[in-house]
């Protein structure tokens, strides 16, 4: 048994989900992200959550869960190298959905929606780059939730 095993058996249901805070993507052009974030979020529900003018946009349902931001610095925002987030969605049908949005609004693809791993057993998922290049998954693991 290893030390992950051992620490979910011993830690309370309500602290199971602990990571990640919030994630942020940069952008150089905070107008056009919070459209298209706008619209991808609206997929999962979530709208914004904190505004700060011309400097972020927080989306989240109850805290800040994702946002997108003009680097502090004031250098040009850049796509990470081997830099990707993730959504979980609730349902195939909404990772379906959240990929076909992301594209009509200005992003590429980067994997069609359907399942993964061997023998297509594995999470169904979908991968695309926002207009500025940023890589998302969205996936569903297990059944879809009611």
């Amino acid at each position: 048994m290893n030390d992950m095993t051992v620490n979910l058996k011993i830690a309370q249901p309500e602290r199971l989900r602990g990571l990640p805070g919030h994630s942020t993507v940069g952008t150089d052009n905070l107008e056009a992200a919070g459209e298209f974030y706008d619209k991808l979020m609206a997929v999962f529900g979530i709208g914004r959550f904190l505004v700060q003018p011309g400097r972020a946009v927080y989306y989240g349902e109850r805290t800040l869960e994702f946002g997108v931001v003009k680097p502090f610095d004031g250098r040009p925002a850049r796509a990470g190298n081997g830099s990707m987030v993730a959504f979980e969605a609730r349902s195939r049908a909404k990772v379906r959905e959240a990929h076909a949005t992301a594209l009509q609004a200005g992003g590429t693809d980067e994997g069609a929606p359907g399942p993964r791993g061997e023998n297509g057993e594995g999470p169904y998922c979908a991968y695309f780059r926002d207009p500025e290049g940023n890589k998302f998954l969205v996936y569903c693991a297990g059944p879809d939730e009611a």
